[in-house]
């Protein structure tokens, strides 16, 4: 794959979110799995801007688990190596460009602590990222979602293909992906556009029914046939289908022998009306991270797996955003099937 100027400009654009400014060090963390392109456009723009990309490259870890693992945003390169740490933290910006994101890596805590500000792009085909960095700012409506999570007690999920889901949001940590890591301290990713609640243990109930044309992005496959997730204090206690969509999930689940890879992770919607739903029919798995469907305006975004708030590490984990969903925080619907409210978030 050849470098494009326009997926340099594609990248400027993301470091101007970022606040880059000349002469500054920038520490781009990679590892020899990394989509050479991403690295290379990161390293080109940053120098364009006047920034001193400094590449920190790690290499990429054996397979030691029993299934395949895909988009989890809990990259482990890192491993707690102490130069390794010592070249990232510090105040200044990360540029993530690891397989997996450093979302919910374990060493992100310690690194947004040390004054570090993380910019993850996550895992794509620059084509998607050319197409989703456009002049718009969503930094106001996700931090006004974030608010209306944080000030909630409860979150109410319901679509006519029979989803009834019940969150307490009370305990949960929660936040926003708006694409801009500007400040210390702040972790986000590109594309940006969703808001997220980290439940605390015990918090989900009720019924999730998948429906055709819902997104399993663990696996990166639009359903064929419904599935029916039973959700008991937060852990999936039957997997309703007799179809391959939910043989496929009932075996990669199974796999694990983890009871928490049943568990919910997080919970939220997404708030960019760039994202298409239907992108994802466009590329290779291999040409795609799946966050554009994390994101599209009005999914509500389900996943299991770790979830630090409730104590669970399981690296188990499904992303599964649902189209056609009304979501209400207290009452007050901020998704109509499926539709964005923009009137919640001024």
């Amino acid at each position: 794959m050849q470098v494009q100027d326009r997926w340099i400009h594609t990248f400027e654009k993301i470091f101007q979110k970022c606040k880059v400014q000349p002469n500054e060090v920038v520490r781009i963390l990679c590892e020899t799995d990394s989509r050479p392109i991403n690295v290379m456009l990161s390293e080109l723009a940053l120098a364009r801007m006047g920034a001193i990309p400094v590449q920190i490259k790690v290499p990429s870890l054996a397979v030691e688990t029993p299934v395949p693992v895909r988009s989890t945003g809990a990259s482990h390169v890192i491993q707690n190596m102490r130069p390794v740490m010592d070249a990232l933290s510090g105040e200044g910006l990360i540029v993530d460009l690891t397989v997996e994101g450093l979302l919910h890596a374990p060493e992100l805590p310690a690194l947004l602590g040390s004054g570090a500000r993380v910019m993850m792009i996550s895992n794509e085909h620059p084509e998607i990222l050319e197409r989703l960095t456009q002049d718009l700012d969503l930094e106001r409506p996700v931090k006004n979602g974030v608010r209306l999570l944080a000030k909630g007690k409860s979150m109410q999920v319901r679509s006519k293909a029979g989803t009834n889901l019940r969150i307490n949001l009370e305990g949960a940590q929660v936040g926003g992906v708006w694409g801009g890591a500007d400040r210390p301290g702040l972790v986000q990713h590109w594309p940006g556009g969703i808001c997220l609640a980290f439940p605390a243990a015990g918090s989900v109930n009720g019924t999730l029914v998948l429906n055709t044309g819902d997104v399993n992005l663990t696996f990166k496959r639009y359903l064929e046939q419904p599935i029916t997730l039973h959700i008991e204090n937060d852990y999936i206690s039957h997997i309703e289908g007799d179809n391959l969509d939910a043989e496929l999930m009932r075996s990669y689940m199974k796999a694990w022998n983890d009871r928490d890879a049943y568990a919910v992770s997080h919970v939220g919607w997404g708030m960019n009306p760039l994202a298409r739903w239907d992108a994802l029919q466009m590329f290779d798995k291999t040409e795609t991270n799946g966050t554009e469907l994390r994101a599209f305006a009005g999914n509500f975004l389900y996943s299991t797996g770790a979830n630090d708030v409730a104590g669970r590490h399981s690296l188990g984990h499904f992303d599964l955003p649902l189209r056609a969903c009304t979501v209400e925080i207290d009452g007050q619907a901020v998704v109509e099937a499926g539709e964005v409210i923009w009137e919640a978030f001024k």
